[in-house]
């Protein structure tokens, strides 16, 4: 009891610090909520990857694995919701985990969480060439040099850098340019592609669902489950901008977004499956680019609903990129808030009061994965995959350990369950589609740069506290 009323007054002193030092615009509403979680969701996975998908788990267990995922997560959803209304901080996991957790665990918890947001902007970011280069072809006019066998063109490389630029200084400027951004492009999306996904449809056939399953079923679905914590991953996000409510914001709100973000996010998956897997025969589009394009356009027997499927991902890529770009730079800089990375990255700009630092950092990473091309795609699917099951997991066994009633401990606790299966699906070799060597490396790298980041934010503060 008494280390955990010792707890309890480090948090309220370090949160009595914090918003003492640091105060970021309060302008946020719950539809900024909702666009926020949902574009952080939603990208151009649907299009990239459908082949993948589709092979997955066929039309079937494609989507059965998404439905799964949209209702397993909600314990997921809860937990964060009631983590929100009482600890609204920017950190997000490591704040929670800091509640019962030593704080080189908290520290490690939210930098893995920091993963799976941060890995998905240079996937934007080298997705937006390869979307632009199948309608314009002259893009792939200068091959730079090839990675993995993939070739990587100097085209894209300037658009994946140029959308980059764009969405970091329309951060850099200020929260309400970029969640008036997000919601335009989030309405767009929605409405467009539910256009296209009727019309393939009424052009379609359900005989072209069969076999529903790509092996044996429970297989298919597994195969598939294990890759949709990267593309749920985003509803999380709402609480990285907790502190930007706007003052007339209710905490109730934030649980609304969260779940309005969960259910219109997987509804939206599951009917891309079954509109591309009914507009033409799914075995005839694995290993296709673009198969849900190519799939959209056997049905109708047009080129305009490919020209209107390529707009939708556009836009969708934006606001996925825009969404866990917000989410990653307010993680870096809650982290430099709290000292345990170097103090820098917790800068506020004094004019547009936004994380100036964190959002250039984030910017200059992205910038850095847009050179490695195409062969990102994948791997960075599931490393991402486990970085977000990971973070879950830490969120929803912190609230199990500190909250008292059985009913709210309970749905942490299967939120946990849920989180843990997530991630053991991903690094136990048992399961089909566990990591590879590579990704271990990739992780293993990531780990080592924020041992780094946080030695050197330790010694600045050795040094600080040696010269007082």
């Amino acid at each position: 009891m008494v280390e955990s009323a010792e707890k309890s007054g480090e948090s309220t002193i370090l949160r009595a610090k914090i918003s003492q030092s640091t105060t970021l615009a309060r302008k946020l509403r719950l539809a900024d909520y909702f666009a926020l979680g949902f574009g952080a969701m939603i990208g151009v996975g649907w299009l990239v990857l459908m082949d993948d998908w589709l092979g997955r788990g066929g039309p079937l267990g494609a989507m059965i694995a998404f439905t799964l995922g949209g209702i397993v997560l909600l314990p997921v959803g809860y937990v964060y919701g009631k983590w929100v209304e009482r600890l609204p901080d920017a950190a997000g996991e490591a704040a929670y985990a800091a509640q019962v957790f030593p704080s080189i665990v908290s520290y490690f918890t939210g930098w893995i969480m920091l993963l799976a947001y941060f890995i998905v902007c240079p996937w934007e970011a080298v997705a937006v060439g390869k979307v632009a280069a199948y309608l314009f072809p002259w893009i792939d006019g200068i091959e730079l040099y090839r990675i993995h066998g993939q070739p990587v063109f100097l085209g894209r490389v300037l658009l994946g850098i140029a959308l980059t630029v764009f969405l970091a200084a329309l951060n850099y400027r200020g929260i309400r340019a970029s969640a008036t951004f997000q919601g335009c492009i989030t309405s767009a999306v929605l409405a467009l592609f539910g256009v296209a996904a009727l019309f393939s449809g009424s052009h379609g056939s359900a005989a072209n669902l069969h076999p529903a399953f790509h092996g044996s079923a429970l297989v298919s679905i597994l195969l598939t489950l294990q890759i949709v914590p990267y593309f749920m991953t985003g509803f999380e996000a709402v609480p990285k901008v907790a502190e930007e409510a706007h003052p007339e914001f209710r905490s109730r709100g934030f649980f609304r977004a969260i779940v309005m973000a969960l259910f219109v996010g997987a509804a939206f998956y599951v009917l891309a499956i079954a509109a591309v897997s009914v507009a033409a025969p799914w075995q005839s589009l694995l290993g296709k680019r673009f198969a849900t394009a190519i799939a959209f356009e056997h049905a109708i027997g047009a080129r305009w609903p490919v020209s209107l499927i390529f707009v939708v991902a556009t836009l969708g890529l934006c606001q996925c990129f825009n969404g866990n770009f917000v989410a990653a730079s307010r993680l870096l800089f809650s982290f430099g808030r709290r000292g345990t990375v170097p103090a820098r990255f917790g800068r506020l700009h004094p004019a547009f009061q936004t994380p100036g630092v964190a959002i250039l950092a984030i910017a200059g990473g992205t910038l850095l994965g847009v050179f490695l091309g195409d062969a990102l795609l994948v791997p960075v699917t599931e490393v991402g995959s486990m970085a977000s099951a990971f973070g879950w997991l830490a969120a929803c066994g912190s609230l199990a350990l500190v909250e008292s009633r059985a009913r709210i401990r309970g749905i942490a606790a299967l939120g946990a369950v849920v989180s843990l299966i997530l991630l053991a699906m991903k690094l136990i070799p048992a399961f089909p589609g566990h990591f590879s060597i590579a990704e271990w490396m990739a992780l293993a790298a990531w780990l080592v740069l924020g041992a780094a980041l946080h030695g050197a934010a330790n010694r600045t503060s050795e040094g600080e506290r040696a010269r007082e």
